[in-house]
């Protein structure tokens, strides 16, 4: 059975860190998000949309600066190159924020789904987009270089 579970963490690896990744993460994001809620709009279950916006900011801020360098060590073991894997990371965290606002505006103000189903909702679509984005577009591992093929004409000038 250990080697079992070995095998499976071997495999699966990436994808677990992940999850305990974004877990801390939500837990961070999500306990910032409603406390703001709760100390500075008195806790409605149906926040304004200009409410809704705030909280957004605030859900993603916490979210991101906390995700981000444990996805790089974690999750990726990115030894690339830092400021532009930081800068991609938050345009990619940008374009799945814009994504939550979308929905959480949506579903909150516009539907009158309350906060918190709004936000169940928006995080699953957004924890897909980011895995993607994350793993295509920020730490994406480089191809190791194949050696040049030799042929006639490559051997003739090395002569």
């Amino acid at each position: 059975m250990i080697d079992f579970i070995k095998k499976m963490y071997r495999k699966y690896e990436e994808l677990f860190w992940y999850l305990v990744v974004g877990v801390i993460a939500t837990i961070t994001s999500l306990g910032a998000k409603f406390l703001w809620n709760w100390l500075v709009f008195g806790h409605p279950l149906n926040p304004t949309a200009a409410q809704t916006f705030i909280l957004s900011v605030v859900n993603w801020t916490a979210g991101v600066e906390t995700s981000y360098p444990l996805s790089r060590k974690l999750v990726f073991k990115s030894n690339g190159p830092i400021v532009k894997e930081f800068l991609n990371f938050h345009a990619s965290r940008l374009s799945t924020w814009l994504l939550d606002l979308l929905i959480t505006e949506v579903l909150g103000p516009v539907l009158g789904i309350n906060v918190y189903i709004a936000t169940g909702v928006s995080m699953v679509l957004v924890v897909i987009f980011n895995y993607i984005l994350s793993k295509v577009f920020v730490f994406k591992k480089k191809e190791p270089e194949q050696p040049a093929e030799v042929t006639e004409d490559t051997a003739e000038e090395t002569k």
